[in-house]
């Protein structure tokens, strides 16, 4: 087994890191959704310390996939697959890594305009990227909240494109990013029948 990608499909890290970093942000969305309306209270600053640890962490995996991926490749497009969507899903694509980056990025800026430290699990410090400032901290809040918005539209869309090949087109998008026989893909002689029928 091949730690990297192939040709024909993700390997096990991508794939894990896809999943993982899918699994963080809809936690953190969740929990940003749900934290603002918490009333002010020690454990509404824990939920918060630990909403900031787990965006720095999803920061630092974004930026792991994309030295992976400088170094492991990615696979050609499935074959068969019309230059037109090859061009949406590297769109796609470049628009969510984008997102993924400036979403806690967003949120750093906002932390330090508020004038609080930011520790990573209570480990260490991370330096302020932006002075004290309400006006900012306002701003900083409201693009905050637009990115996240924007992240699961696109993410939505990525989504149902890969359900789409993968129940009305029958190819190996959408199983080329899980473990090997998660999902079973037709082969073409299957789905001639299945079109014939």
């Amino acid at each position: 087994m091949t730690w990297k990608n192939t040709a024909e499909r993700w390997g096990p890290v991508s794939q894990l890191l896809h999943w993982l970093i899918v699994l963080l942000i809809l936690g953190l969305g969740a929990v940003g959704l749900v934290m603002t309306e918490m009333r002010n209270s020690p454990d509404k600053i824990q939920v918060y310390l630990l909403h900031k640890s787990f965006g720095l962490t999803v920061l630092a995996l974004i930026a792991l996939r994309l030295l992976w991926r400088l170094y492991a490749g990615a696979p050609k497009p499935v074959p068969g697959t019309p230059h037109w969507q090859e061009r949406i899903a590297s769109l796609t694509h470049a628009a969510m890594y984008a997102l993924v980056v400036a979403i806690p990025i967003s949120g750093w800026v906002l932390n330090s305009a508020a004038g609080f430290p930011l520790r990573w699990f209570g480990l260490f410090n991370l330096p302020a990227i932006a002075d004290k400032s309400k006006a900012l901290h306002e701003v900083a809040v409201e693009v905050h909240e637009w990115l996240f918005w924007t992240l699961i539209a696109v993410a939505l869309m990525h989504a149902a494109a890969a359900i789409y090949h993968h129940v009305f087109q029958h190819d190996a998008t959408l199983a080329r990013m899980l473990p090997r026989g998660w999902l079973r893909v037709p082969t073409p002689i299957a789905k001639e029948r299945r079109d014939v029928v």
